[in-house]
């Protein structure tokens, strides 16, 4: 594992730096900091989901408003009223709401013209009072704006039910731009509710600038380590380093960015990192290492992090994300005020779909082997500029807990690590599940922060059928062995009817990557030695041998007479059957006899039941990413041979899941440990 800088040499071409001994290698201390050219101002142009650099003319910076903190210590802001996106493909309907009349919306200013009326009871323009009186010390919030003009500025309230009211407003007539400040108690919001700033202009425009919501701050306010993992998507990965250096208020609270590069596709030999690399400074550390997963990359910045003399916030962030900076100053400033250090997550949008909220909290059903269960009256794949059956605003008002947060964006201070220990290398999926369940067992609790959010890319579009299935399932067994009862015939049958539905609907590449994640599972924690580099080639060899795991286009169907254009019908699912368990096994039954419904036939990704595709000899079904299609095509002797596979499994699994689950909690202390962190960064260096 190395730290790459390509300024350290006096060379502005990144590639060089990394190929003329320009690396420091990195043991058990935090690599040599080496200062960066200092040359700032980086912005960017954002259109869809690219990004293209532009170094502007020198210029007098515009003041932070994190700068408010220093000049008075007593207030921390922990979020800013913005008014618009951070990218054309943003929605200004998530930051504000034009509710009458013309307004004009840009990032950090409002124009009312006479007689209109705009709210920030949106996404990203409110306050999420209910949040802050459960889990922090503060009592009172101010809004603070610069106002001028004719009209009416407002600071509204709602309850955990929706209601609006009103908690304090000011007026303007004809008003030069001046400092406008409304204080509220943050004290009737147990169950619920938010605030916001409505404003409404009279005869003349009314112009609003400078939003930002303040409480009183901490002695010492901490600023953040931020970590992005990264793994052959150096463009996505620029984007984000991009937006970050383009926010010079969100990255006042940063001290560091790491970047641990774990792909052959180099982020640092692409030609931006170099203007990436200059802007950030000595802020960004661009670090090198094999591939050890999601767990290895973030963890990275953890185990770094680790070697500062203060106590330190890790906020972790996916690479494939359109971020908004703004998630920095909220979920650190929220970090900052909680009662007891806790776990503090960002919430998803989708990319695809950037009015749409992915979840508002989650849980895991780990007995069940499901993560991403929606917690009771949490809003799920919401449209956030839409609105709900009582005509109001589709937003959170009711405060919900999650069970743990995704690491597209969460943020963990350092006393919970110093208390539960580092992730477990579990190279891909369930870490953060795992360690949310963790932390709990120790007494942390997990927020997942409302109007904290960012884009990444949609789940519903991604494929279950993936190499990845592997360390889900593995992942899951060993997540609930910790931290369930984990009862072997309860968890077995759950891993039994998986198999069975992944037998009839022919997808026989899944079924044997079940098979191979419950035997690594039942072969203990040595599984884990190496961090999943071994397991991810293996699993990938074993899948290559069955063709329906294989992505194809239209032009690359096989040329067969049933599956020609004008031969291969689309043929659509029944509804979901009532008696699902007597369908399942007659469709066996049917399988096993060489019984069909249809010879060929086209499904769609939507249709690709189960119940529906047992019925073809051969079915076509969509990819859920929409690139392409799998082939499906039934092989009853390979059926065979799975099945006994499984079952033979599955009998090993009831005899030895209880011995299993003792080693792995024995062994858990060694595995979340930094030494054997060491061991895995110094043994794939």
């Amino acid at each position: 594992m190395s730290e790459i800088n390509p300024a350290r040499n006096g060379s502005a071409n990144p590639s060089s730096a990394a190929t003329t001994g320009t690396t420091t290698g990195v043991a058990n201390d935090t690599p040599e900091s080496v200062p960066g050219d200092m040359t700032s101002g980086l912005s960017s142009r954002m259109s869809g989901g690219a990004a293209e650099p532009v170094v502007p003319a020198p210029a007098a910076p515009r003041e932070s408003p994190i700068q408010q903190r220093s000049a008075t210590a007593a207030r921390l802001v922990v979020g800013r009223g913005l008014f618009g996106g951070p990218a054309p493909l943003v929605p200004d309907d998530l930051y504000t709401r034009i509710v009458s009349g013309l307004a004009d919306r840009r990032r950090h200013e409002l124009i009312l013209q006479p007689r209109a009326e705009a709210d920030t009871n949106t996404y990203f323009g409110r306050f999420p009072a209910s949040w802050w009186q459960r889990w922090t010390v503060c009592t009172e919030v101010q809004l603070s704006c610069v106002a001028g003009g004719s009209g009416e500025v407002a600071l509204m309230a709602s309850d955990a039910n929706g209601e609006e009211r009103v908690v304090a407003a000011q007026r303007l007539e004809n008003a030069p731009a001046r400092t406008v400040r409304l204080s509220a108690p943050i004290d009737r919001f147990a169950d619920g509710g938010g605030m916001w700033l409505r404003a409404r202009s009279h005869g003349d425009p009314l112009t609003v600038t400078d939003l930002n919501w303040t409480v009183a701050g901490p002695d010492r306010p901490r600023s953040a380590v931020l970590v992005i993992c990264t793994c052959n998507r150096p463009e996505d990965c620029l984007n984000t380093l991009t937006a970050l250096a383009g926010d010079p208020a969100a990255l006042t609270l940063v001290d560091t960015i790491y970047v641990a590069d774990q792909g052959g596709d180099a982020v640092c030999d692409r030609p931006r990192f170099a203007e990436v690399s200059a802007a950030l400074g000595d802020k960004l550390r661009y670090l090198r290492q094999p591939n050890l997963g999601g767990a290895g990359g973030f963890t990275r910045g953890l185990y770094e992090a680790a070697t500062r003399p203060e106590q330190t916030n890790v906020l972790f962030m996916d690479d494939d994300v359109l971020c908004d900076p703004e998630i920095v100053i909220r979920l650190t400033a929220f970090a900052n005020r909680t009662i007891t250090p806790t776990i503090v997550g960002g919430q998803m949008l989708y990319l695809l779909h950037p009015r749409n909220l992915h979840v508002g909290a989650e849980y895991a059903d780990l007995e069940d082997l499901a993560p991403g269960l929606v917690v009771p009256r949490a809003p799920h794949d919401m449209d956030l500029t839409g609105e709900n059956n009582e005509g109001r605003r589709n937003v959170q008002d009711r405060r919900v807990d999650p069970g743990y947060n995704g690491w597209w964006a969460c943020l963990i201070p350092a006393e919970i690590v110093e208390a539960v220990g580092y992730p477990l290398p579990l190279f891909f999926q369930w870490d953060d599940v795992e360690y949310g369940y963790r932390a709990a067992q120790h007494g942390f609790g997990t927020v997942t922060l409302p109007g904290a959010g960012l884009w990444h890319a949609d789940f519903h579009w991604k494929d279950w059928d993936e190499w990845h299935r592997y360390f889900n399932i593995r992942n899951s067994l060993i997540t609930a062995a910790l931290h369930s009862r984990f009862r072997p015939l309860r968890v077995g049958r759950v891993l039994s009817a998986q198999l069975v539905r992944y037998l009839v609907s022919m997808q026989y590449g899944l079924a044997a990557t079940t098979i191979k994640a419950i035997d690594d599972f039942l072969a203990g924690p040595d599984i884990l030695a190496d961090g999943g580099i071994a397991a991810m080639a293996e699993i990938r060899r074993l899948r290559d041998r069955y063709p329906e795991t294989k992505l194809r286009r239209f032009t690359e169907l096989p040329d067969r007479p049933e599956l020609r254009p004008g031969h291969i019908p689309m043929i659509q699912a029944a509804p979901r059957p009532s008696r699902r368990r007597a369908v399942l096994a007659k469709r066996l039954v049917y399988q096993l006899l060489g019984r069909s419904a249809y010879q060929a036939g086209t499904v769609s990704a939507g249709d690709s039941y189960w119940w529906h595709v047992s019925l073809f000899d051969t079915a076509v079904v969509t990819d859920a990413s929409q690139q392409g299609v799998r082939i499906r095509q039934r092989d009853r002797d390979l059926a065979i041979d799975l099945g006994r596979q499984a079952a033979a499994t599955l009998r090993r699994f009831l005899r030895e899941a209880r011995a299993a689950q003792a080693a792995y909690r024995a062994a858990l202390p060694t595995l979340v440990s930094r030494d054997n962190w060491t061991r895995l960064y110094q043994r794939s260096a």
